[in-house]
């Protein structure tokens, strides 16, 4: 396993990451992040258009020479993937996470630009095939992450990870203190991936409904569901979320596997899900469905993003 720290790869103060999150990551949260020693990333599909994607990065950059990068799905679903490759390697960003599929073309076309590339994984098999690859390392998305989630606990997934690959690994999930980011590396991660937390920053551009949710709730009210997208996604267990439970009902289920239906359920059980949890983030309702994982626990009020941080590099 390397023993190269995030620190190291990016030339940063922290091994620390403000995760990409949907919807909620803008220009104002990463500059933060940076001017704190930490790094951050911004998903792709943030941004409506390409120029609106390309503006972004001219406006970090503007404002920090420090390093950031953009997460981007490349899978079939993500009709924009074409565009949002050419705009990151064109402005040459520091980094993309990749999520979602075969990373083969990213590593390929970024690696002759030093552009590294973290890729999402949720197991050792998808460790060892983006290892393969050329990766420069893993973002190890665990059970205790926001969203969309693995199914091993952070030490578990680490310690398998570290007897199989020779490539860093960045911990995603459950961080929200020093002690936890400490914690992480000593477990062998070389940095951490943060997300829930900064959701309710002052930055953030989520609706004043959901930062107070993430106040008032707690690390036993979050749920797993897989009734929103097909894939297991952590959200905050409203009164709505228990009325419309957490798995397929019958008529839901058989569609999601029958051979012939099976592809383009998942694609429009996924579509709609993410078109309520966009619908939830902005605008408060008696449905709304709010993204979260379990560190919501740390959270006590809605502070600024370099507040936050500070929790997480004090010794």
């Amino acid at each position: 396993m390397s023993d190269k720290t995030l620190s190291q790869i990016l030339n940063i103060k922290h091994p620390i990451l403000m995760a990409p999150m949907f919807l909620v990551s803008n220009t104002q949260m990463i500059v933060s992040a940076l001017e704190m020693g930490c790094t951050g990333a911004i998903p792709a599909h943030n941004y409506r258009t390409d120029a609106e994607l390309r503006e972004a990065i001219h406006e970090i950059r503007n404002k920090s020479d420090k390093p950031f990068g953009f997460n981007l799905i490349v899978n079939k679903s993500n009709p924009k993937y074409r565009k949002q490759l050419k705009s990151l390697l064109d402005l040459k960003v520091d980094f993309i996470i990749t999520s979602l599929g075969n990373p083969r073309e990213v590593i390929e076309k970024c690696n002759p630009l030093g552009i590294k590339v973290f890729c999402d994984v949720v197991d050792v098999k998808y460790a060892k095939k983006v290892e393969q690859l050329g990766a420069d390392a893993v973002i190890a998305v665990n059970s205790q992450a926001g969203g969309h989630c693995g199914s091993l606990k952070a030490e578990e997934l680490i310690q398998q990870l570290k007897a199989e690959i020779n490539i860093p690994i960045i911990s995603a999930g459950g961080v929200s203190t020093s002690i936890e980011v400490n914690e992480m590396v000593r477990q062998g991660a070389a940095g951490v991936s943060v997300g829930t937390i900064f959701i309710a920053s002052r930055e953030s551009p989520v609706s004043r409904e959901y930062k107070q949710a993430l106040v008032d709730f707690g690390s036993e009210d979050i749920v797993k569901t897989t009734k929103l997208t097909g894939s297991p996604l952590t959200v905050i267990n409203t009164p709505y979320v228990q009325k419309i439970g957490t798995r397929a009902n019958l008529l839901e289920w058989m569609i999601n596997n029958s051979p012939q239906l099976k592809k383009y359920a998942k694609m429009l059980l996924a579509w709609k899900g993410m078109k309520k949890v966009q619908q939830s983030a902005f605008k408060a309702g008696y449905d709304n469905v709010w993204c979260a994982g379990p560190s919501i626990g740390a959270i006590r009020e809605i502070r600024p993003v370099k507040e936050i941080i500070k929790d997480l590099i004090e010794d």
